[in-house]
């Protein structure tokens, strides 16, 4: 991993002041931490390398950014809610059966107690070409240097399609 710096962040306006002082010439990046399960192994793998990491865990204690409703109006989830507290609420189990049990069944007891929806949503692709940064054709990771999947290993790639830029 390269080094980094760790900010910790207890509003928005603080975590988007520390985002606004990212002054790191050679890198000048920063990601945002919540649940960090898929930032993490990216680091480690060297496909995300940041000059700084702004937590923003502080943001749910505010049910605004964490909560869990259900409402004759529907379903409203926080985007820092974890998927363990949503699959395991009660009300979501009641009337929303399928959403508890498909948290469930997507990742293991550690990953669902860290792992936010939010960052679920947002986390970068599964692509095996994209993690291993042995293979230099990769256009998420090398932007024009072409994608080793179309002639690679595909099987399991592109469920909604693919472009002549990635599969």
């Amino acid at each position: 991993m390269q080094a980094f710096t760790y900010q910790n962040a207890e509003d928005v306006t603080s975590a988007l002041a520390m985002a606004r002082n990212t002054a790191d010439s050679q890198r000048n990046e920063f990601r945002y931490l919540a649940g960090g399960t898929t930032l993490i192994d990216l680091m480690k793998l060297n496909v995300e390398v940041p000059s700084k990491i702004i937590d923003i865990n502080n943001f749910a204690n505010d049910q605004a950014w964490s909560g869990i409703e259900v409402s004759v109006n529907g379903l409203r989830l926080g985007s820092l809610a974890r998927m363990a507290d949503v699959a395991e609420n009660a009300d979501v189990k009641s009337h929303y059966p399928l959403i508890s049990q498909s948290l469930m069944q997507a990742a293991s007891p550690q990953l669902r107690n860290m792992a936010t929806l939010g960052g679920n949503v947002l986390q970068r692709t599964r692509c095996a070409y994209f993690r291993d940064v042995s293979y230099t054709q990769c256009n998420k990771r090398n932007p024009g240097s072409g994608c080793a999947a179309i002639d690679g290993h595909n099987r399991l790639h592109a469920v909604l399609g693919a472009s002549q830029n990635c599969i």
